[in-house]
């Protein structure tokens, strides 16, 4: 029985021999990266260096692309080395961090997602009282909260992982997961996994639930007001749904492939489909909301022919 004290290293199974094909996948993926941290830094810089932008759906949007870059650059490098490496291993150390970066990025995006919603659902049925409700201190507060409650999770997480015992050390993924991890245990892990599962559902359900709620009151809204108020509706919540579907679909798929028996996926597939959620939303997500909103897509262009000159 080895501790995972004891455990110096894990080994990624599910990368294989490519060949001079590396070079190929290195460059796609060094792309895909530029093209991330190049869209979400735009975006962020856009929102911060313009007066107009500093309204509380933006700083939502901001805290947004900061969490793509945060979750994409606990990939990403890693990603890239692994590709151009014959040996395919990991420290005990960086797989425990990197764990922690792919699991909070994914607790920030919903809560961020949710907090979006409520402010959606403010602006959109409480136009009058949006001012008052929506103060720099609620703002703060909430975006507080976005971040600190994932990352306490898993601290928590973490904390009861890391004692214990394995009897193994590879793992069948490209890059380190909890309940990777926890498949390789030989004591008791019973405490873990009931943990997981709260942290994980409460978070996603409390998420989904205020979501579904405020979406329900928009539509309410929508139904019985002005075309003026559906077409601001469409206009501010379209991006922000394509955002929370294109999330959860990824979300989805590493939580059954993370809880159960997925051999029978094609194995490229499955190595795909496993980086979705790390990899796609920080792709779409500033383009969606750089291209639906006016005001960021002006603010850009403006920037843009400035920068010609």
């Amino acid at each position: 029985m080895i501790n995972s004290t004891q455990v110096s290293y894990f080994i990624l199974a599910a990368y294989f021999d490519n060949g001079t094909l590396k070079y190929l996948y290195f460059m796609i993926v060094m792309c895909l990266y530029i093209f991330i941290v190049s869209a979400n830094l735009l975006l962020i810089v856009v929102i911060c260096m313009n007066r107009s932008l500093h309204e509380p759906m933006y700083i939502f949007l901001c805290s947004l692309f900061v969490n793509e870059l945060y979750g994409s650059s606990g990939l990403f490098p890693f990603l890239l080395t692994q590709i151009l490496s014959d040996i395919h291993t990991v420290s005990a150390s960086v797989c425990f961090l990197q764990i922690f970066c792919a699991h909070s990025y994914g607790g920030v995006e919903y809560l961020n997602l949710a907090v979006m919603s409520y402010d959606r659902y403010l602006a959109i049925c409480c136009p009058l009282q949006y001012n008052t409700r929506m103060t720099f201190n609620k703002i703060a507060i909430l975006i507080a909260l976005t971040w600190l409650y994932p990352c306490f999770a898993m601290v928590v997480l973490l904390s009861l992982s890391t004692p214990l015992q394995l009897c193994g050390n590879i793992i069948n993924k490209v890059y380190c997961a909890t309940h990777s991890v926890v498949k390789l245990a030989c004591s008791d892990t019973s405490l873990i996994n009931i943990y997981g599962l709260i942290a994980t559902f409460g978070t996603i359900l409390g998420a989904l639930l205020l979501i579904l709620y405020t979406y329900m009151r928009i539509l309410k809204v929508c139904f019985s007001g002005s075309k003026q108020t559906r077409q601001k509706a469409v206009s501010t919540c379209t991006p922000h749904l394509a955002s929370l579907l294109n999330f959860s679909f990824g979300a989805c798929f590493e939580i059954l492939q993370s809880r159960f028996n997925m051999n029978s996926v094609p194995n490229m597939l499955r190595i795909f489909l496993s980086l979705y959620f790390l990899t796609c939303p920080p792709l779409f997500n500033p383009v969606m909301y750089g291209l639906k909103l006016s005001k960021i897509r002006l603010t850009c262009k403006r920037l843009l022919s400035k920068a010609d000159y």
